[in-house]
């Protein structure tokens, strides 16, 4: 019985930590301009994807992470141009599957590997995106709102 509650209140502390996780920091040390993402489409059947820009001022050492947007994740580059400052993800949303096999013998697709399911950790409106980045070696996570549509 004391193993059932001891498992029971380590799982809540557990819970209660990972609610913490999703704080977003309202000041960062830098500004966000504006932002737009726009959708591409490739030379090849079913080859897309989309790309955020969000121009910044940024006067800090921050090392910026990772973009959550539109219930994907991806690495940010920072793109520095005279005085302008960019982040720059690309999405690829292509459904293009050469990997899969596809047989009348059920056997022969067993090589197949399952789909990847992840937990978006955030709960995002279709213009809104999660910044992650380390400032003074701590990850924080700022929400940008708003990003417009170019195309």
């Amino acid at each position: 019985m004391k193993t059932i509650k001891t498992f029971s209140i380590l799982t809540i502390l557990l819970c209660l930590s990972q609610c913490g996780v999703s704080k977003f920091d309202e000041n960062p040390s830098f500004i966000v301009k504006n932002a737009t993402f726009s959708t591409w489409v490739g030379g090849l059947p079913g080859v897309r994807g989309t790309k955020v820009e969000i121009s910044i001022i940024d006067n800090s050492s921050i090392l910026f992470e990772s973009l959550y947007f539109q219930n994907k994740i991806t690495k940010v580059e920072k793109v520095i141009t005279g005085s302008k400052t960019m982040l720059i993800a690309n999405y690829n949303t292509s459904k293009v599957l050469n990997d899969r096999i596809l047989d009348i013998n059920p056997k022969k697709e067993i090589k197949n590997q399952l789909p990847k399911v992840d937990n978006f950790p955030f709960q995002l409106k279709k213009n809104e995106a999660v910044l992650s980045f380390i400032e003074n070696g701590k990850t924080k996570f700022y929400k940008i709102k708003n990003i417009t549509t170019i195309n």
